[in-house]
């Protein structure tokens, strides 16, 4: 039985699962802290054109959760911070955080006066690295909370004084610097969700020598309003509408030299890629390789309602080498065909290689002994007593069941503190 000091919870991570499991303990009663190391609540989700079930943008969903957040004076969230240490027990929990400084203080009103006195640019991490932002930016269009960041490297910069000078309302704090905090909370959701299956790892298929190569992420970068191309699906090698495109699943996915399990979204994902493709360009063929579909439960309709389009083809095979053709603009596919075992290559203008998704306990532990499986993931629901994974931080999960996994880790850490 647990010795209870304190019901506040803490979640760590503020994704789709980690901000439904605060919002959903809040909503119950208890006073709830969330921590996301990047500046900005939403996750992966965020970073998404459409989403299942519905294939409607995101940011429906996420902004009801935003709203729910701003009505409770029970949450309390972080952003740009990180959990550096726990000690103590159940219902007793001393957790250290460290908060990184952003440069912008509260007094931010979104204006965007510093982004347009700064001219250094930095790589946009938040589209996947294909484009640039200013190095004072909003991270994105929909962000929450609505407030700019300054890059450490602009800060050290001669750019940074004339950038202060460009706010208006004194929100810029140049000498903000990393700080320490300390929370008491009895449970713990840990939501810290997961990241896109290095594709630089996968030789073969030359990402990163070829910008035709593109990752699923990235495509749902390009295909966003927000996005590199402002929605418009083109070559990256020369900004041309694709008329042949190659979405190739398993992508050093169920490989024992890469990850070895099934992400389990990945062939609906393409799938819904490919209506993204044929939504602007009618007349694109598509081709999509794959070594099994799998489609669940409801989702069996929308892999059925795919398979009717004429110009897009399931190809059953496992693609191994991707070349440039004799051209040199497009690219060449060598795949063996297992239904009627003959090799072939075929040419298409566009790659999208269907990347898995790596939990990101892979490599960033806990800062206290929890059972890991094989690949990374939180071992069960139940790390330790007090401690509950939450999401992708121990399966691979679609939105929705992450939304779910996200309530039933909340009603865990209530359950916990709960205990008389």
């Amino acid at each position: 039985m647990a010795n209870t000091e304190t019901q506040n919870i803490l979640v760590v991570g503020g994704g789709i699962a980690g901000l439904t499991a605060a919002i959903e303990a809040a909503e119950a009663g208890y006073d709830t802290y969330i921590v996301e190391k990047n500046p900005y609540l939403g996750g992966r989700v965020a970073q998404l054109h459409n989403y299942f079930p519905k294939l409607c943008p995101p940011f429906c969903g996420l902004e009801i959760n935003f709203r729910r957040i701003r009505a409770n004076p029970r949450i309390r969230f972080f952003t740009m911070a990180e959990v550096v240490n726990i000690a103590g027990e159940e219902g007793n929990f001393d957790v250290t955080l460290q908060l990184n400084p952003r440069y912008v203080n509260e007094k931010c009103t979104s204006c965007g006066k510093c982004a347009e006195a700064c001219t250094m640019e930095i790589d946009n991490v938040f589209n996947y690295g294909m484009d640039k932002r200013k190095a004072a930016y909003l991270p994105h269009d929909m962000a929450f909370p609505a407030r700019y960041v300054l890059d450490p490297a602009l800060v050290k910069s001669g750019e940074a004084q004339k950038v202060k000078e460009a706010c208006p309302y004194d929100a810029i704090d140049l000498n903000m610097e990393v700080k320490t905090m300390n929370l008491k909370v009895g449970s713990i959701v840990w939501a810290t969700g997961w990241k896109p299956y290095d594709a630089h790892k996968l030789e073969t298929y030359g990402f990163g020598e070829f910008p035709d190569v593109i990752t699923n992420v990235m495509m749902e970068r390009m295909a966003a309003w927000g996005g590199p191309t402002q929605g418009k699906i083109v070559r990256p090698s020369d900004g041309q509408p694709p008329k042949t495109v190659a979405f190739v699943q398993c992508a050093g996915s169920r490989d024992q030299n890469h990850l070895p399990f099934c992400s389990g979204i990945c062939c609906l994902a393409s799938m819904k890629e490919a209506t993204y493709v044929r939504e602007q360009y009618p007349d694109a063929k598509i081709y999509i390789f794959f070594i099994d579909i799998r489609a669940t439960d409801r989702l069996e309709d929308f892999y059925a309602k795919v398979k009717k389009d004429e110009n897009l083809h399931f190809f059953k095979g496992k693609v191994a080498k991707i070349t440039k053709d004799g051209s040199g603009k497009g690219l060449t596919l060598r795949v063996e065909d297992t239904t009627t075992e003959a090799l072939q290559e075929i040419t298409v203008d566009l790659v999208v290689l269907a990347t898995g998704m790596q939990p990101n306990t892979s490599d960033a532990k806990l800062p206290l002994q929890v059972p890991y499986d094989d690949y990374g993931f939180i071992a069960g629901q139940s790390a330790k007593a007090g401690i509950y994974a939450a999401g992708t931080t121990r399966t691979p999960f679609g939105v929705a069941e992450s939304v779910q996994d996200g309530t039933a880790a909340a009603l865990k850490a209530i359950q916990s503190i709960a205990r008389r």
